[in-house]
């Protein structure tokens, strides 16, 4: 923990410096608060996907690993495939979530794809091998980041977008077809700057954090169906 101020949220946080923790230039991690506990984003994350946890069923794909489809699916999961670009890694399917084939075609019920699709130059392209993947009638869960530090880990190199509302659900409808698509927004001024400062979720005010204010968001989720007869 921080020592010299209270938590992030609090009345007293002037210490040091005319205004206190706002006054660093530099953050408190560049970890995005893992090293200190649950990052901001990653409360927003489990949120959304908590929310829409009933529709995380059947045969799904994740991202990486299982976490999440194991953790809000449950017992409604059959099957929980999994896919990572490095081939050394354990998962179902390997490669670029852009070259086709590498997913198959009209195979799940739900597909988890958590912050992801900004380290995919193409996200259009992306979106279309998501589509095509899914069965008629599955569901896409879909995570990206807004206002957000930049990794210093291996994904630095591959991290090309942050993302509005307006622009993901623009990319989505242009595949999936208006009327398909919910958008989520999480964040304020508050959280962005928390995060920001790499503050982790058990170091703030949850009030503050769940509290909404669209100008600032610090992850955009979407739920969007393909069609079943498409």
């Amino acid at each position: 923990m921080i020592t010299g101020f209270k938590q992030f949220g609090g009345d007293v946080l002037r210490r040091g410096s005319q205004f206190g923790i706002f006054g660093r230039t530099e953050p408190i991690s560049t970890e995005f608060g893992f090293d200190r506990g649950l990052p901001i984003d990653r409360h927003y994350i489990e949120n959304f996907l908590r929310t829409h946890s009933a529709e995380i069923h059947g045969r799904t794909l994740e991202v990486g690993d299982d976490t999440y489809t194991r953790r809000f699916g449950g017992d409604r999961t059959q099957q929980r495939d999994t896919i990572h670009i490095n081939p050394a890694e354990p998962a179902t399917f390997h490669g670029d979530l852009t070259v086709t084939g590498v997913l198959p075609s009209q195979a799940f019920d739900c597909i988890v794809i958590t912050q992801t699709l900004h380290l995919l130059f193409d996200m259009a392209l992306a979106i279309k091998r998501l589509r095509d993947a899914l069965k008629p009638g599955g569901t896409l869960l879909v995570t990206v980041p807004g206002i957000t530090p930049i990794a210093e880990d291996q994904w630095g190199k591959d991290w090309y977008w942050s993302l509005t509302p307006r622009a993901l659900l623009r990319l989505l409808n242009e595949e999936f077809g208006v009327g398909q698509t919910t958008i989520s927004c999480f964040g304020n001024v508050f959280a962005a700057s928390a995060f920001l400062y790499g503050l982790a979720t058990q170091e703030v005010s949850k009030r503050k954090l769940d509290r909404l204010d669209p100008r600032y968001p610090v992850i955009v989720g979407a739920r969007t169906v393909r069609a079943a007869t498409s």
